[in-house]
């Protein structure tokens, strides 16, 4: 088979003109960039439309550290329901570049199940990250400004709660001193760097409704403390303005297409593990103006980025799934049953049945939030047709279906057993009502409370006093009806990320708390999770090149 270059190579991409027509997208609104990308402006959304529409949500059960293939299951669910007949459009995240240079490259899919042109999305796209980047430091920069210029007064500032971002892996940023070399260089501040994905403007683009929407939500992040305890927003500083003016374009969502020239909506990039990890709501939005099946994702595990869809992207915009496909594979499933990571490959029967267990608590939670769940087996060349009939098996003795998936290998001819047996679900048995773990009024410490005992399976949840005092500062702030977003690791249940499998009863600890005030959540760091990632030992930018100018290593 060709490398995931060589396909999106000799795929000679339709113009963006065409994909739109397809789609039902006036070509007369698009703002292009260049033939094969286009921005689609906000107006075109019809909310009256949507509702008619299938939306469709694609998680996973615990991966191992290279994925489980969702984005290329996503894509190649989008290509096979157009290839039975139906009118889908694929909503995406969009990636980020930490990621395309550390340990898992690009995020475009793989093999037949792509969009394209892979390199300008994977790297600068149409500028989105950078946009967001440049907002966020933007307000870093007035900030500093303003506590240098009124130092002779007093600033009025007691804490200083915003840090810069970039989207680049660089843990020697993490924690720093700026204003070094004398007055003129501002006041000598401890400060640090988050990843862009982690930014609280990036979850503000992907939760707002619109620009009106944005706007004021640009206005309530809270950017430090006031000595009396209030807080001091964006609005204070008087900046809300410039800030929403780098947003304008990237607000609107971005339209390419799969290797089979359906459309696809590549819109916003928050992480999982670190933030909410949904594409934005306007894109999903869009999607299902146009669609009659919107196939979307949510990033790593069910137990992050699904549960963060339901309980904060759905709770604010009222999106309700259809449906939604568990992605499972052998590989993952021989690591959460014991088989060493440098084993998975090689059959064993054993460690798959030991791994269920973690399957097993993907679906109960999933359902827990009244979702008809059906899994999909994205499968592998190292697959035995032994392995893939055990666990049909036991999906059908939980009375799940499950499907096996191939869209690697065969794009959407691979994907039309899962697309049929979806459209069939939702027209026989579609997801219930949308119930949530928690309610709008329970205390932020029941929120999370709640996550931590039905989502992951902790016993006793332990708060730092760090954590104790800031949840204490939101409550006398009026903001206890926020829901939660709970950063931790994406490779356990619990906040370590070494302990595999299902486990039980744990420890769980939240050593911190972050405001997210403009966005709508509050932020809990369990474990020792950090908001800037490092590189590894062998990271994925010593494979990339550029070979008679094409870009090539970014798988």
């Amino acid at each position: 088979m060709k490398s995931d270059t060589e396909i999106a190579d000799s795929t000679v991409l339709e113009e963006i003109d065409t994909i739109a027509r397809k789609a039902g997208i006036p070509v007369e609104n698009l703002f292009h960039y260049g033939p094969y990308i286009a921005k689609v402006p906000l107006k075109l959304i019809d909310d009256h439309k949507a509702k008619k529409s299938h939306l469709i949500l694609v998680t996973a059960i615990t991966a191992t550290k290279a994925g489980v293939g969702k984005t290329t299951v996503s894509i190649g669910l989008g290509m096979g329901l157009n290839h039975i007949g139906k009118k889908a459009i694929i909503a995406l995240r969009e990636p980020s570049l930490g990621p395309c240079f550390g340990i898992k490259g690009g995020a475009t899919g793989g093999g037949y199940a792509q969009v394209l042109p892979p390199e300008r999305i994977n790297l600068h796209f149409t500028g989105d990250f950078h946009a967001i980047t440049s907002a966020h430091n933007l307000i870093a920069a007035q900030l500093d400004n303003y506590i240098f210029q009124n130092r002779a007064e007093g600033s009025g500032l007691k804490n200083i709660l915003w840090r810069r971002v970039m989207d680049m892996n660089d843990r020697s940023l993490r924690q720093i001193v700026t204003g070094l070399g004398g007055l003129n260089n501002g006041i000598p501040t401890e400060a640090g760097f988050d990843i862009t994905p982690a930014s609280e403007i990036m979850a503000i683009l992907c939760l707002s409704k619109d620009m009106e929407d944005m706007e004021q939500r640009i206005g309530r992040i809270v950017v430090a403390h006031r000595y009396n305890g209030e807080p001091f927003t964006v609005n204070d500083l008087g900046i809300t303005g410039p800030v929403l003016a780098l947003l304008r374009d990237a607000i609107e969502p971005n339209l390419v297409q799969t290797t089979e020239y359906n459309p696809v909506l590549v819109h916003g990039g928050p992480f999982a593990n670190i933030a909410h990890g949904c594409n934005s709501a306007i894109a999903t939005r869009m999607a299902l103006t146009f669609g009659d099946y919107v196939v979307t994702e949510a990033g790593f595990g069910a137990d992050l980025g699904a549960e963060k869809f339901f309980n904060i992207k759905c709770r604010q915009s009222g999106l309700r799934p259809d449906l939604t496909v568990l992605l499972a594979t052998t590989l993952s499933l021989k690591m959460h049953g014991g088989v060493p990571e440098a084993d998975i490959t090689k059959p064993n029967r054993e460690g798959i049945v030991q791994g269920f267990a973690n399957l097993d608590k993907h679906i109960e939670n999933l359902q827990s939030f009244g979702q008809t769940v059906l899994v999909a087996l994205n499968r592998f060349t190292s697959d035995t047709d032994e392995e893939i009939e055990l666990i049909m098996r036991h999906c059908e003795q939980k009375g799940i279906r499950c499907v096996v998936n191939n869209a690697y290998t065969d794009g959407g001819i691979g994907a039309a057993d899962l697309a049929h047996a979806v459209v069939e679900e939702i027209e026989n048995n579609p997801s219930r009502p949308l119930r949530f773990t928690y309610n709008d009024n329970d205390s932020p410490t029941a929120k999370i409370e709640k996550i931590a005992h039905t989502i992951y399976g902790a016993g006793e949840v332990v708060f730092s006093q760090k954590a104790e005092k800031k949840l204490k500062q939101i409550k006398n702030w009026n903001l206890n009806h926020l829901p939660v977003c709970i950063a931790k690791t994406q490779y356990s249940f619990s906040a370590d990320p070494k302990r595999y499998g299902l486990v039980k009863d744990f420890q769980f600890t939240i050593n911190d708390i972050e405001l997210n005030a403009g966005a709508g959540f509050i932020v809990a760091i369990a474990g020792e999770m950090l908001r800037m990632p490092g590189l590894p030992k062998h990271p994925q930018a010593h494979q990339i090149k550029v070979v008679n100018g094409k870009i090539e290593g970014l798988y």
